[in-house]
């Protein structure tokens, strides 16, 4: 199959402003681009790019003072298949865990395993290391947390998403990656898009997504405590430890998002 994705941003610059922009799509799937996928800034905007220690393509700007639109559309093949899927998958003993794996079992500014390890032992020590565990997690953190966009905050980490009960994908995403880790298993934070290819539509705003993945049988797999189902299409952007490393936008200076346009769609 194929998908067409792409996003208009736009930032408010009050004065000259230096940014990390995490907007393109990930090494891993560049193979899969039908189209180029380049993507377009406003005029007198300096950009240069670079590999971050996760792998993911980072772009460093400068932005002229006013309005800076960032903009793409591409078009991607994928191969229609439902995220992977594995039940006798087993969870590595800390000491077998290779070596570039262990950066994500510790704790990080979003995910607070020192204050979230008791609850998950209480709430998850007594099922089968493994699959099984990732998915009581999964099945945990979606009926626990409310999902509501009116209630999102760049602030809210894994712990007090457990506290609020409300969020909106990467609360579900932290909650989930903090409980993996609490639990020796390690788990990586995940942003893209994932529109809603072989799902009733949703009457939501075309954003981003968030997931996360989890080493299991000596492999990565994805898993979404905020859909709770396999799915169809998701486009990797970034990864890392949580949402600092994997930021859309990180600005040095004040650039408050102006609007924003995100579409994932099928390709007829």
């Amino acid at each position: 199959m194929q998908i067409r994705a792409g996003f208009n941003l736009n930032y408010q610059c009050y004065q000259p402003t230096p940014m990390l922009l995490m907007v393109s799509i990930h090494p891993s799937r560049a193979p899969d681009l039908i189209t180029q996928g380049a993507i377009t800034y406003s005029a007198g905007t300096q950009i240069d790019t670079y590999l971050d220690g996760f792998g993911n393509i980072c772009t460093r700007i400068h932005a002229p003072p006013g309005l800076l639109s960032i903009a793409t559309d591409f078009t991607i093949h994928d191969s229609g298949q439902l995220d992977e899927a594995d039940s006798s998958a087993i969870q590595h003993p800390v000491e077998y865990l290779p070596s570039d794996v262990m950066v994500f079992l510790l704790g990080s500014r979003y995910c607070e395993t020192d204050r979230l390890t008791d609850i998950a032992w209480s709430l998850f020590g007594h099922i089968t290391h493994g699959w099984d565990r990732v998915v009581a997690i999964c099945n945990f953190v979606h009926q626990h947390i409310r999902f509501d966009y009116q209630m999102a905050r760049s602030t809210r980490t894994a712990w007090e998403a457990y506290q609020e009960r409300v969020g909106v994908c990467r609360d579900f995403a932290h909650l989930a990656v903090a409980f993996c880790r609490c639990l020796n298993i390690p788990a990586r934070y995940c942003t893209g898009y994932l529109g809603d290819i072989g799902v009733p539509a949703v009457p939501y705003p075309g954003d981003f997504s968030a997931w996360f993945d989890v080493y299991l049988g000596g492999k990565w797999f994805t898993f979404d405590a905020r859909h709770n189902a396999r799915r169809i299409g998701r486009i990797l952007m970034a990864r890392g430890r949580d949402a600092t490393d994997v930021a859309i936008s990180t600005a040095f200076g004040s650039a408050p998002l102006a609007d924003f346009l995100v579409f994932t769609d099928e390709v007829p």
